[in-house]
């Protein structure tokens, strides 16, 4: 934000029309017959089609493709709990985000309660609008609770992207760093500083993927069993043995910072084994800048949460095109599988070669290797790779509502959808 002046920020907001958000009519309106067909009488016939079928609201609405984006402005950005209505302008913007990556309509919903069942009521009752619903900038722990209840009683895919964008980006970065460095997933000893929403999520997702050995560091010191202040997210990763922070530290392969500014130190990082992996993701200042990490450890692997380094952790690399598989088949939930497929869609992409409208882009030659290791958000590429892995693993686990499903065919179409051969606007 610092190139962006306030009145710039509130002129964008505001001219010439307020918000950033519209809906388009999508089928003919010219005439008689037009308003017939889209209204009475004609309306009856799809209304009557899916009072008998209900799954062929996805053929009839636009539920096929429209995603509820819900808040309920407790945990904003780095803005803290604003509230629903100032929250609205950052839900407008993930809509704008989901339409632009991926094609997916959104609506952003901001529910005006703290109360755990009250918000999942709401959500459950519009729930029939959309295709999936995206929760948002809810704080922790609450936050667990209502994606957990909201998972149970939906029958469309529902994820926190607070949470899972994250692990599911990290994870990705995680997997090409062992590539480079010659180690497995599996042996990793990984420190997550931080026990938010996301950090429960990367450690609840990296155990997934095989990593066996995972500390995680709160405000009050290292997590482990012997503390009587933690609750049943956090003791989930509770280790047997007490440890202080630089015993934590000692050798460790990872460490994975989602916490604030100075939670780890220099000295903490220098106790890392060799070509330690430091991911400094607090946003938008880092736990450590990147240039103290290097001066440090210049054989560190280095990922942050801005843009202006390389390796950026970017949630929109994941939740447009985790959804996008997720509708297209149907599915009734976003499981941990879809979640790992995409991540490794995101490795594997990483290490293919960069197009020359990326590197234009960027003003230089992207290889794969310490500096990119996690692909970029304008790589027109991801929404097939990504979504298609997603919608394979989602038809794998018997999560989809689709029987025969044409992969070539939809893999064609998806670079279709945001045309993969143009630039980017």
């Amino acid at each position: 934000m610092s190139n962006i002046s306030n009145e710039e920020a509130l002129a964008y907001h505001s001219q010439p029309r307020p918000g950033k958000l519209a809906t388009e009519v999508t089928k003919s309106f010219k005439s008689q017959r037009d308003l017939a067909l889209a209204y009475t009488p004609g309306v009856a016939v799809p209304c009557l089609e899916i009072e008998k079928n209900p799954d062929d609201a996805y053929r009839y609405t636009s539920k096929a493709n429209l995603i509820g984006v819900v808040s309920n402005g407790t945990a904003v950005l780095g803005l803290g709990d604003i509230g629903a209505l100032a929250s609205k302008p950052v839900m407008e913007g993930k809509a704008v985000l989901f339409k632009k990556f991926s094609d997916l309509d959104a609506f952003d919903i901001e529910v005006d309660t703290k109360d755990i069942e009250r918000f999942c009521s709401v959500v459950e009752a519009i729930a029939p609008t959309f295709g999936g619903i995206n929760l948002e900038d809810i704080k922790a722990p609450e936050c667990f609770e209502i994606e957990r209840r909201l998972v149970d009683r939906l029958d469309i895919p529902v994820m926190h992207d607070d949470q899972h964008g994250t692990a599911v980006i990290s994870a990705a970065g995680i997997m090409n760093a062992c590539r480079i460095t010659g180690r497995t997933v599996e042996s990793l000893r990984i420190v997550i500083v931080g026990a938010g929403a996301a950090a429960i999520s990367c450690g609840r997702l990296y155990r997934h993927m095989g990593v066996k050995n995972i500390i995680m560091i709160d405000s009050k010191g290292v997590i482990h069993t012997g503390r009587g202040d933690l609750n049943p997210y956090k003791e989930e990763f509770a280790i047997k043995v007490p440890a202080t922070q630089a015993e934590a530290f000692d050798n460790a392969d990872v460490v994975v910072g989602l916490s604030r500014p100075g939670t780890f130190s220099v000295d903490d990082i220098g106790r890392m084994a060799e070509n330690p992996v430091i991911f400094t993701l607090a946003n938008p200042t880092p736990e450590i800048f990147p240039d103290e990490v290097k001066k440090a450890r210049p054989d560190a692997i280095i990922a942050t949460g801005r843009s202006d380094f390389p390796n950026q952790v970017n949630n929109v690399l994941g939740f447009p095109f985790i959804f996008r598989g997720a509708v297209d088949v149907h599915a009734k939930a976003i499981n941990m599988e879809m979640k790992i497929a995409a991540s490794e869609a995101l490795a594997n992409l990483a290490r293919t070669p960069v197009p020359d409208y990326i590197n234009e882009i960027y003003g230089t030659e992207i290889t794969f290797g310490p500096d990119y290791i996690i692909p970029k958000p304008f790589d027109k590429r991801l929404i097939v790779e990504v979504s298609s892995a997603v919608a394979a693993a989602a038809i794998r686990t018997g999560v989809s509502r689709l029987g025969d499903f044409d992969m070539e065919a939809y893999r064609k179409e998806l670079g279709e959808r945001v045309c993969i051969d143009c630039q980017p606007e």
